[in-house]
């Protein structure tokens, strides 16, 4: 029998093999170079080259998780070409920074140092001129470190959405099991940076935007909300969106008076494709779900593993995909398919959970307690499989976990712990979302810290 701890060594190992792959330094190392005053980006569809001698101002802008990282890379690339710079990154994520300025803001949902950031950092766009590039650096969690309410004109005067009402709309939308895709529609049409909006308040400037992407399918309209391109949805779609997921009625009464206004034609539109203030944008993506899964799954195959990459697109229901992969657990054991033992799948992608509890967790620690349900329900048939569930950023919805293990002998130790009095129910738990509790009772979270990068989830399941 191989001995559990090493087989968590293992998929721990392969976890940070992938972080490593998508490193936000090495990424803007590996695509953007300086050949004396020649600014040299490598793009996917070719070599993008600037003379930095045409220029006056190199500014540099940004929010996300990975936002320090990418900055601390492109100080090193630029050093005193850089002229001023802002970003803004959740609380914790930062480096140590020389030219550009750092805001450490709210997240998932904002807070007031959110409006500051982007306060500063549309102060600083809108110094930009023809003579200008600004250099964007954009990764997840934008969208929530970026925050500029939506404002606009009616026949009885202006109005204003507040602070207020779009953390309360955040926090609807965050827990009734929308996709991030259908979150960031209504977040671009409640702002007045996001939906290509920040690319409005930039031009005529060069924009150069590194993007690291923590959207499942690499979606540029909504990686932090589209900040710099032309957005795809509409206010009538975030009509939709408020509908189908019924919190139409739960949300502040000015955020659907204004989305209704919108679908009616009453408000201007998020800019589009095609849009001229698109003319000097460009748009680059440096790191992906799909790069961190490859490295990943170069390691295990030097841990001499037979390696399958299942999907970098998993998405829906937390608890429905673990019913998946634990199905692919019980095939490998029975049948040795899809891939002989010892076995590793690799998969990733960005699943929802549906609150219906108030408890404490994310989207996986709840994929692993569901299961972990699954292996309890059927523990000949499962005995000898291995999950590691975790987040690339390092924090697992609002928790301090990027998410954690489970397997049979972390079953063991419940029946130990239920043997002692103590209530160790998985359904209980489930039920009340507190996935997060049920793992540090059980010694069984997966910590890191925050990782300052940021590209969805990572599953490991071994069958050794």
């Amino acid at each position: 029998m191989i001995e559990e701890k090493k087989i968590y060594e293992d998929l721990k190992s392969i976890f940070l093999a992938g972080l490593q792959k998508v490193d936000p330094y090495i990424m803007v190392k590996d695509h953007l170079r300086l050949e004396d005053e020649t600014l040299i980006v490598e793009a996917e569809h070719g070599r993008l080259v600037f003379d930095l001698r045409e220029y006056d101002k190199v500014f540099v802008i940004g929010a996300g998780k990975a936002t320090a990282k990418m900055a601390a890379a492109l100080e090193e690339v630029l050093k005193e070409r850089i002229s001023e710079g802002i970003i803004s990154v959740k609380y914790g994520h930062t480096e140590p920074l020389e030219r550009i300025k750092i805001v450490e803001a709210g997240h998932p949902v904002p807070d007031m140092k959110s409006v500051e950031a982007a306060d500063l950092v549309e102060k600083l766009g809108r110094k930009a001129d023809s003579h200008t590039i600004v250099i964007n650096l954009i990764s997840g969690g934008g969208s929530a470190l970026l925050v500029k309410p939506l404002t606009y004109e009616t026949a009885h005067g202006p109005v204003s959405l507040t602070l207020e009402e779009i953390r309360l709309t955040t926090e609807a939308l965050l827990s009734c099991g929308a996709p991030i895709e259908a979150i960031n529609c209504i977040r671009k049409h409640l702002s007045g940076i996001k939906g290509g909006r920040l690319a409005q308040i930039i031009h005529p400037a060069t924009g150069i935007n590194l993007i690291l992407s923590d959207v499942v399918g690499d979606r540029l309209d909504t990686i932090a909300s589209g900040l710099t391109t032309g957005d795809e949805t509409t206010y009538l779609e975030a009509l939709d969106i408020l509908k189908r997921y019924e919190i139409a009625k739960t949300i502040p009464d000015l955020v659907l008076q204004s989305i209704t206004m919108g679908a009616n034609g009453e408000l201007p539109e998020t800019p589009k494709k095609g849009d001229p203030v698109f003319e000097r944008t460009h748009n680059i993506l440096i790191g992906t779900n799909y790069l961190a899964l490859m490295g990943a799954c170069y390691q295990a195959q030097r841990l001499g593993y037979t390696v399958l990459l299942l999907s970098s697109q998993i998405t829906g229901e937390a608890r429905e995909a673990a019913k998946v992969l634990l199905g692919i657990g019980k095939d490998i054991l029975k049948h040795g398919i899809p891939v002989k033992r010892p076995a590793c799948i690799v998969s990733g992608g960005e699943t929802t959970v549906t609150l219906r509890g108030n408890g404490k967790g994310g989207r996986n620690t709840e994929l692993a307690l569901s299961f972990l349900q699954g292996l309890e329900s059927d523990r000949e048939g499962t005995d000898g499989i291995y999950l590691l569930s975790a987040a690339t950023d390092g924090n697992d919805g609002p928790t301090d976990a990027a998410g954690a293990y489970a397997s049979s002998g972390l079953l063991e130790k419940l029946d130990g712990l239920r043997a002692e009095g103590r209530s160790m129910s998985i359904d209980g738990y489930l039920r009340n979302n507190d996935s997060y509790s049920f793992f540090d009772a059980g010694g069984a979270l997966f910590k890191t810290g925050p990782t300052n990068t940021n590209v969805c989830d990572i599953q490991i399941l071994i069958v050794p």
